[in-house]
């Protein structure tokens, strides 16, 4: 048994700012004692009940958003939490820092980038994987509410409790002591009794590399 402070991290891969977050997180492990579970949501789940308000943009990107979460599932669920990380990493560096899109092609490759088996891919299209999806993705958000978005990230409590919150939304992703500094503060404000949010608007794209 591992004595690192286990920190499950929710994630929908389709998003660059959890991607952010992910890379962020994976530093955090080098300068802490902790060690990240990965965890499917579905940014396509998270919205269905507000299709109707959203753009035609934003729609389709939502249709091709259960495609890669299916995936990722269907891997978890043959191959374990290590392969998911391991499909998370691919997906997202193919996605994101390569700019490649969500397309069947990009996952295939991920999956090769990874190691995983490439009939992986067929689930992309098959609604087999659905019920463990909302699943997955209904204990991260159950976590921090439905007005957040992806990741969710939790920690044990001092009280037995998970500390939960969406984010942090931060680019590019801080390194060795600036990672160490931005998750002592996180955990700081989230443990803090009727805390909710610290916020202000984005002036910048994600930086991948």
């Amino acid at each position: 048994m591992s004595d690192k402070t286990p920190v499950d991290f929710w994630f929908d891969p389709i998003c660059p700012w959890a991607w952010m977050t992910s890379r962020w997180m994976v530093e955090v492990e080098k300068v802490r004692e902790v060690e990240v579970r990965w965890h499917v949501m579905s940014l396509s789940v998270l919205n269905e009940p507000k299709m109707d308000e959203i753009s035609q943009d934003y729609r389709d990107m939502l249709t091709r958003g259960w495609g890669p979460v299916r995936v990722c599932i269907a891997a978890e669920r043959e191959h374990g939490g290590e392969a998911l990380g391991k499909l998370y990493e691919a997906l997202g560096t193919r996605f994101h820092n390569k700019g490649l899109g969500q397309s069947r092609e990009a996952i295939a490759a991920a999956l090769g980038d990874a190691g995983l088996p490439a009939e992986l891919v067929d689930a992309a299209d098959s609604t087999d994987y659905d019920t463990e999806l909302r699943a997955s993705h209904k204990r991260g958000i159950d976590l921090v509410g439905q007005d957040v978005g992806t990741p969710v990230i939790a920690v044990p409590g001092a009280d037995g409790e998970q500390i939960a919150f969406f984010g942090p939304v931060v680019t590019p992703a801080p390194k060795g002591e600036a990672a160490a500094r931005l998750w002592d503060g996180t955990l700081m404000v989230a443990s803090t009794p009727g805390f909710y949010e610290l916020k202000r608007t984005r002036d910048a794209d994600p930086q991948f590399d």
